[in-house]
């Protein structure tokens, strides 16, 4: 296979990790600039000042910006394909003593070569030089280098360009998706000014192995969907002296992580592609200081991806697992009663606990003809949090709102559970051949890989949904609303916090592919892109993708 990109994806993937742009480390702008500064560089956007953008976030926190191009091609085709990825990272706290190096691929392998401890696959990838490390390397900084090559190789050859480009690097994928969600304001606006056909969303996040000598290559139709079911179990006091008198909030919440994680009738198996069951992120009780009560009130949250479930799909599927466990638990409880009763030589009788479970919605409708300004009320207490706390954590905001709502307005006693969403919605995108347009995208991305991959030496696979959580989820919303609109009800910080961008997405919304850095270690100190792969296969098949997809 030739280098046409290689050396220019290259360089700029160095030069891009050299700036650091930790999410929410207060040099995302810097990362924004050093992408929108190479774009200013091309005579298009010379010419062109107007198609180049530095957007700042809305909404947001934190300052922090988003570098989009658009370049137009010759012809009179509105047809128009965005170029997406991220260039904010993690942070390196997990390089130890290696974290000065982590943002200077050629320093931090040098560093990393003094060391023994690395496993053996690492070695290797180290002395073979067929690897770039550093943070950023993989995720996903080459893949937006490998956007300035095209934008660079199309805005040089516009009579191949049947169509037009938007390339947009954003900030904040890592944590709220400040960048992407802003974005589709300006996404929005050109379509409107310039009369753009947004037909596909080609994303550059990153790919690794599936399992140790996976020696594929793989692209992706779609992508994975991310929901954050949280639990808010209220539990019933007493003192450790008196156990059997309380209902501890912590046996129930424990009980119903061993039930979720790992669970594979959690799974959601789509177009023959399961995803990885849930699995628990939080758990923990309220209480702030030792006393020798009981906890009033535990909190948990479990990550959940999608393929074609919607999110009421999920919760209904939880609040199933959720008053099963209830049930289990009041039938440990006794079972542990009794035979502690028939130890200590006392009477048994039995322990009867109704434990409720209500999603945020179901609560809500019960408190209203009780509590006529209950939600109102609700509202009240959300602006006003996050006018106070503005940086608040979206998921302790959450919880702070649904024990407010528990605490305030006694809809229902103690035992219960509210389950409810905390989080940013990321939907989930299934393409079907039995539509027409998206059987055209599986047919070109097919094709595309079918001619690159004739030379190139590891075999390329497509697979129908991107296994990681990625921003191409607000590209696209499916026909199907329910799900969202169940998401916006059950969702506890909907408001002034987080609103799922719908509207704007219904005005862009397209088809996702992602066709992107291929490498190994994601978000680890070994995290590194190959190289090859990456820098010349990767931009030869967008463009394979581009042309097919703008052909007449």
């Amino acid at each position: 296979m030739k280098k046409l990109f290689y050396d220019k994806v290259e360089k700029w993937t160095k030069e891009m990790v050299q700036v650091e742009s930790i999410v929410k480390g207060g040099n995302e702008t810097k990362g924004a600039e050093y992408i929108y500064n190479e774009y200013k560089k091309m005579p298009y956007f010379q010419e062109n000042p107007e198609h180049l953008i530095l957007q700042k976030t809305l909404d947001d926190a934190y300052d922090r910006h988003s570098t989009l191009a658009l370049l137009k091609g010759n012809g009179n085709s509105k047809k128009t394909i965005v170029l997406m990825g991220h260039f904010d990272t993690v942070e390196v706290d997990d390089y130890g003593k290696l974290k000065e190096y982590a943002f200077d691929p050629d320093r931090l392998i040098e560093e990393m070569k003094r060391y023994d401890h690395w496993d053996e696959e690492t070695k290797k990838d180290l002395e073979s030089g067929e690897y770039m490390f550093g943070r950023g390397t993989l995720d996903m900084k080459a893949g937006i280098a490998g956007h300035l090559a095209i934008v660079d190789y199309f805005s040089q050859n516009l009579e191949k360009l049947n169509g037009n480009i938007v390339a947009l690097a954003a900030c904040d994928e890592e944590d709220g998706s400040h960048g992407v969600i802003s974005a589709l304001k300006q996404l929005k606006k050109w379509k409107e000014e310039e009369g753009l056909e947004y037909v596909l969303a080609i994303n550059s996040d990153y790919s690794t192995p599936y399992y140790g000598e996976d020696p594929n290559r793989y692209v992706y139709l779609g992508t994975i969907g991310k929901l954050l079911p949280t639990f808010f179990v209220a539990g019933k006091e007493t003192h450790v002296g008196q156990a059997f008198a309380g209902y501890d909030p912590n046996l129930l919440l424990g009980a119903l992580t061993e039930k979720i994680t790992f669970n594979p009738e959690l799974s959601n198996t789509s177009n023959g592609e399961t995803t990885i069951p849930p699995m628990s992120l939080r758990q923990e009780d309220l209480k702030e200081v030792y006393t020798v009560q009981t906890a009033l009130y535990a909190h948990g949250y479990y990550n959940f991806f999608t393929h074609s479930w919607t999110p009421k799909d999920v919760l209904e599927r939880l609040k199933k697992v959720t008053e099963e466990t209830v049930d289990e638990v009041n039938e440990k409880i006794n079972r542990d009663y009794k035979a502690w009763c028939e130890k200590a030589d006392f009477p048994y009788k039995e322990i009867q606990w109704n434990v409720p479970v209500y999603t945020w919605e179901e609560f809500l409708e019960k408190g209203r003809e009780e509590y006529p300004n209950m939600e109102e009320e609700i509202e009240k207490y959300k602006e006003e949090l996050f006018e106070k706390e503005p940086n608040m954590d979206i998921r302790k905001y959450a919880l702070a709102v649904v024990k407010y709502a528990f605490e305030k307005f006694p809809v229902v006693e103690s035992p219960a559970v509210i389950l409810y969403y905390s989080s940013v919605y990321s939907q989930n995108i299934e393409l079907s051949e039995k539509k027409k347009e998206d059987k055209e995208v599986i047919q070109n991305l097919r094709k595309a890989v079918e001619t690159v991959g004739k030379d190139c030496k590891d075999p390329i696979q497509v697979k129908f949904f991107y296994p990681y959580i990625s921003d191409s989820s607000f590209l696209y919303v499916p026909e199907e609303e329910e799900g969202i609109k169940y998401f916006e009800k059950n969702t506890a910080p909907w408001g002034k916090k987080y609103k799922h961008p719908m509207e704007d997405m219904k005005e862009i919304s397209m088809p996702v592919v992602n066709i992107g850095t291929y490498g190994k270690d994601g978000h680890k100190k070994t995290e590194r892109v190959h190289k090859a792969f990456t820098f010349e296969t990767i931009p030869q098949l967008e463009i394979e993708m581009i042309q097919n997809t703008l052909k007449e």
